[in-house]
């Protein structure tokens, strides 16, 4: 391996990534830095509006970046975009399945308490973090075992390691994710090819649309109590930022770590490793 230079195991020029979710704040960010790697980036979105938005800036800045409109809750809208990839790359080297979310009729309140979620909320965060994730996994996955070749990244969240008050839908499935990306890197190298390997990142406290006013007041901007007990619980005292997720997945994808597979990695700042003491 190393009878190349260092940072050849890193290169991934050429490949072509398909990024499902990939408008969203944390996953554009992993887009721009894909298209600054030349990296061929498909951009799988239900928004379609922001996706070739992002498209458009990706391919401005000298990189290469396509837009497809895709429902990942529907396996065949997935199979659709799947045959506009094969038409235009004929192949598919990255799947980085970053679609989820969490639905506020599936976070606990005092108006909404634990015993009364109704079950089409549950469906719907089920649906989008899990389901979503395995489609999209059968559907380019199948690509992959074709050519027996390809990396997968899917998205967990330190909800996976530590479930967090009020939102146990979503800590439930994406502890299902991380299941299920162990689940399927045994079985991808066992029944297709060793070279497909599958892993996981798991992100702390990163500020996004959908949790700034749970961890920001709306109108000061100051910490909110539940912003608080994170910042204290993280040893680097700061939220995440989306540019912290490219190094570790830019490394998982790379040569650079050929022989790691099956792995859940946390990017969060210390918090799963402190105890609070």
């Amino acid at each position: 391996m190393f009878n190349q230079p260092i940072q050849d195991l890193f290169t991934l020029t050429g490949q072509v990534a398909v990024v499902t979710g990939g408008a969203g704040v944390l996953c554009a960010s992993l887009c721009r830095a894909l298209g600054k790697l030349s990296v061929k980036v498909v951009i799988l979105d239900i928004n379609l509006t922001a996706a070739e938005q992002l498209a458009s800036q990706i391919n401005q800045d000298g990189g290469e970046a396509w837009a497809i409109e895709c429902d990942v809750c529907s396996k065949d809208s997935l199979k659709v975009a799947a045959e506009q990839v094969a038409a235009r790359y004929h192949r598919v080297d990255i799947l980085v399945n970053g679609a989820g979310g969490n639905h506020p009729q599936a976070t606990t309140t005092s108006e909404n308490p634990f015993f009364e979620i109704p079950l089409e909320s549950l469906d719907w965060v089920i649906n989008l973090n899990l389901i979503s994730t395995i489609f999209s996994c059968q559907v380019f996955g199948k690509a992959m075992a074709d050519r027996k070749k390809g990396v997968i990244i899917n998205i967990s969240s330190m909800n996976a390691f530590r479930p967090l008050t009020r939102i146990p839908a979503y800590s439930a499935a994406k502890a299902a994710v991380s299941n299920f990306t162990q689940w399927l890197a045994v079985h991808m190298a066992q029944e297709y090819s060793p070279d497909i390997r599958v892993n996981a990142i798991a992100p702390g406290f990163f500020l996004t649309d959908q949790n700034r006013y749970l961890l920001l007041d709306r109108d000061s901007g100051e910490l909110t109590e539940r912003g608080q007990k994170i910042l204290a619980h993280t040893p680097m005292k700061r939220f995440g930022s989306p540019e912290d997720l490219a190094g570790t997945v830019i490394w998982l994808l790379s040569a650079a770590s050929a022989f790691v597979s099956g792995i859940v990695v946390p990017i969060d700042g210390g918090f799963s490793a402190y105890s609070g003491v």
